[in-house]
């Protein structure tokens, strides 16, 4: 056996030589990807994905706007109002959290404790016209409402256009 059969490519071999099951170092990169794969599934969010394990991506949110304001959603569930900060700059709005989850059972003589400690850091842009100094923000059952007014000019900049059928 040569130093080459051992490569699990080479620059003349086509994908589906790629992925040749004879060739054991390329089974060894497909088993220890599956591995790390399984390894991030078996965590609750945030590390449920390794995008967000890496601080990639944030809590889902849901934007919507409509010719008054923007309203921002964010679902932060086990959170409370103090563990997020808000803040805007430059019509980008960033929101901050911690998160710190204990949990403590005892029966039968075993004690289990689970802990979970983690941060997030989204950041969500905003289209121009966005009255900052009269935004509000609401956190209830878990989730975050921040509603930002636009500003009269904003408002007024909006034409609407009919449509006819032809």
């Amino acid at each position: 056996m040569q130093i080459r059969d051992l490569l699990p490519w080479s620059p003349k071999q086509t994908e589906l030589a790629r992925r040749d099951d004879d060739n054991p170092v390329a089974a060894l990169h497909r088993d220890i990807n599956r591995i790390f794969d399984g390894f991030w599934q078996q965590f609750d969010p945030p590390f449920g994905a390794v995008d967000q394990a890496l601080g990639l991506a944030g809590p889902r949110a849901e934007v919507v706007e409509t010719e008054d304001k923007v309203e921002v959603s964010v679902e932060l569930p086990g959170m409370d109002d103090k563990d997020v900060e808000l803040s805007v700059t430059d019509d980008v709005l960033t929101i901050k959290g911690k998160k710190k989850v204990e949990r403590a059972d005892s029966r039968r003589g075993c004690i289990l404790s689970e802990r979970a400690y983690g941060s997030f850091h989204r950041s969500i842009p905003l289209p121009p016209g966005v009255d900052t100094d009269e935004a509000s923000a609401e956190f209830r059952k878990g989730v975050l409402t921040v509603t930002l007014p636009k500003t009269a000019v904003a408002q007024s900049r909006v034409k609407k256009i009919p449509v006819t059928g032809g």
